[in-house]
This record gives structure tokens, C-alpha cells and sequence, in this order.
């Protein structure tokens, strides 16, 4: 059974605990435990320090011999924080093959970690708990400005922000939907950001004229759609192209607005120039195999390419925003 991996002490996330929920305010369940939570510790038998400093000493001099690049602590995984824009099955799906050809690259184990909602992850990721992070381009900024994340690629291919709509339903444009729910994968996403400003152009006021209603993932919030729980919902075009097609021949696009910046990788500070750039090699190269065609056929990403510094500054005011509505929330 395929299983998002997790630290020695915390709970394993297995697939069946990762489907994704549909029902009215019940988001995805893919409420990971914190990447850093630590087990205790087990008080030691009284002749372990012992045999440890005999152990030490007898070392100290290769230590020594090789201090100018410090040890990696091999046999920690490196945390691959991936972004809850999907289910937990999908982001298990999706991405264990890319955390495979990783940790190929790295000689180090590459655990896929994500969180239960947009707002847990932004949180870890002020928190540094990711090592290698992969987020939306305006909670990136956030991180290189919160926690320092260092830009590495982005998906060439620019995403969209959608509003869908069921094809048998009475809606036919976005003006049909005055005094709806209208559902989302979260608030914050970049994706529901850019299509509420397309809304408010067209003299659709959140709150006002809509409402907006959160259901954890891009699958859950079609899914209301689908079932008739919400008139219409917000995603983004990646995550729309990864809905199988027997959903998407459900929806019809209303409003989609111009193309934004796609998916970034960043890595944390603490992983040094070296290991940056490994991460860096692994992406690319991995983008050449057969594996990781399908993967960026699959999502509609077109490949990786290097961030530009501009381009993440100018996803300051989403950043700025998201942010405001994560802290009226708390």
C-alpha cells in the first residue's frame, strides 16, 4: 500500500485514510502530523554514555580529518513540503515517482509531506518544517520573506484561475450566479484570488453578491458542484486538467481569468548550495525520463524553469492579501 511517508514517532498516513470527502464542510482529511515533531526520548541504561565516549574519542580524529564539509545526517529524510492543492491520494499519486528521482540525486531518503489545509501549510512553512517546498507563487513570496525559502523552478506552463459551473444546470454566465455559494478550494488560493478580481470587475462582490464557501481541495470543491451543494466553484487549470474526465465533461468554464505564474520550488536555507542545486539537477533531469514526461503531461506543466526574481515580487499584493484573511481568520 502506497503511503505518504512520516518521521520515526508519528502515525503513517495510509491510502485509505488519504480518499477525499465531498460532503459539506468536510475538506480533505490530509492533516499530516507536523514534519518536525520529535518522539521522546527513552531514558538510556547507565554504561551507554560510557561506551559512548569510548566510542567518541576513537572517532574524533576522523572528524577532525573531515570538518571542512560537515556530515549530512543521511538517514533523516528530507521533508518535501508539496502544496494541498489536491486530495492526499493525489498529492501521493502525483508525486511520490518526482520524490523517487529526488532522492536518487540526494543519496538521501525524500519524505512528501503536506497539510491538512492551505492555511497549516503556510504556517509549517513560516516555521521552516519543509525542506524542499513546492507552493503557489504568492505564498512563495511569503515564504522567502517569513522563513527565508530560496526560489529554485517553476512549472513553465502558466495556470489560470476558473470558475466552473455544472453543464445541465441553470447557470450560463458568471452574472447567473448573484446570491450563490460559491465553493473553493480555499480562500487564499491564488487561483479564487484571481477570480474573485475577475468577479469584482464584473460588479460581483464577495459577501455581497456571492458567497464563498471552502472545502479543502480542488477535487472537493467540484465535487459540490457536481452533487448540487454550490452553483459553482473556483480552481485553478492544473488542478482542472488532473480531474479525470468523466468530471470535466460535467463543468463548463465561465469566467477564466489571464494566465499567472505556476507552482514554484523553493528550498529551505538550511540545505546548503550543494544540495539546492542537486534538488535543482533532479527536477530537471527528471523532466527527461519517461516517468516524468507523464508527470508534466498528466498536470499540464510544460517543464520547469527558473523563477524570476520580478515575477514573485509582483505576487506581493495576493501575498499581502492571503495574508490579512489568514489572520481575520484566526
Amino acid at each position: 500500500m502506497h503511503r505518504i511517508l512520516q518521521r520515526s514517532g508519528i502515525p503513517r498516513l495510509c491510502a485509505h485514510a488519504l480518499a477525499h470527502v465531498t460532503s459539506p464542510h468536510q475538506p480533505d482529511r490530509a492533516a499530516h502530523a507536523s514534519p518536525r515533531v520529535r518522539p521522546a526520548r527513552r531514558r538510556l541504561p547507565v554504561w551507554v554514555p560510557w561506551l559512548r565516549s569510548v566510542v567518541l574519542s576513537g572517532a574524533l580524529a576522523l572528524v577532525l580529518i573531515a570538518d571542512a564539509h560537515p556530515e549530512t545526517d543521511t538517514d533523516t529524510p528530507l521533508i518535501f513540503g508539496v502544496f494541498p492543492n489536491m486530495t492526499a491520494k493525489q498529492t501521493l499519486d502525483i508525486y511520490q515517482p518526482l520524490a523517487k528521482a529526488m532522492e536518487k540525486h540526494l543519496r538521501r531518503r525524500v519524505a512528501v509531506y503536506s497539510a491538512r489545509d492551505f492555511k497549516t501549510f503556510v504556517e509549517r512553512t513560516r516555521q521552516g518544517d519543509y525542506d524542499i517546498l513546492l507552493t503557489a507563487p504568492h505564498l512563495a513570496w511569503l515564504a522567502r520573506q517569513d522563513a527565508g525559502y530560496r526560489p529554485l523552478l517553476k512549472y513553465a506552463q502558466p495556470t489560470r484561475g476558473l470558475l466552473v459551473v455544472k453543464n445541465s444546470g441553470p447557470y450560463r454566465v458568471a452574472e447567473d450566479l448573484r446570491d450563490q455559494n460559491i465553493a473553493t478550494p480555499d480562500s487564499i488560493a491564488v487561483a479564487a484570488l484571481a477570480v474573485q478580481a475577475d468577479l469584482a470587475a464584473l460588479g460581483l462582490r464577495r459577501n455581497i453578491d456571492y458567497q464563498i464557501m471552502d472545502y479543502g481541495s480542488h477535487l472537493n470543491a467540484v465535487m459540490q458542484v457536481i452533487n448540487g451543494r454550490t452553483a459553482a466553484a473556483m480552481l485553478g487549470l492544473h488542478p482542472y486538467k488532473l480531474l479525470p474526465a468523466e468530471i470535466r465533461k460535467q463543468l463548463r468554464i465561465v469566467v477564466e481569468t489571464a494566465p499567472l505564474s505556476s507552482l514554484m520550488y523553493l528550498t529551505h536555507p538550511r540545505l546548503r548550495d550543494q544540495e539546492a542545486n542537486a534538488v535543482r539537477r533532479a527536477l530537471l533531469d527528471f523532466a527527461s525520463t519517461p516517468e516524468g514526461k507523464v508527470f508534466l503531461q498528466h498536470g499540464g506543466y510544460g517543464g520547469f524553469v527558473p523563477v524570476d526574481g520580478n515575477e514573485l515580487r509582483a505576487f506581493r499584493p495576493y501575498a499581502l492579501q492571503a495574508e490579512k484573511m489568514m489572520q481575520v481568520a484566526h
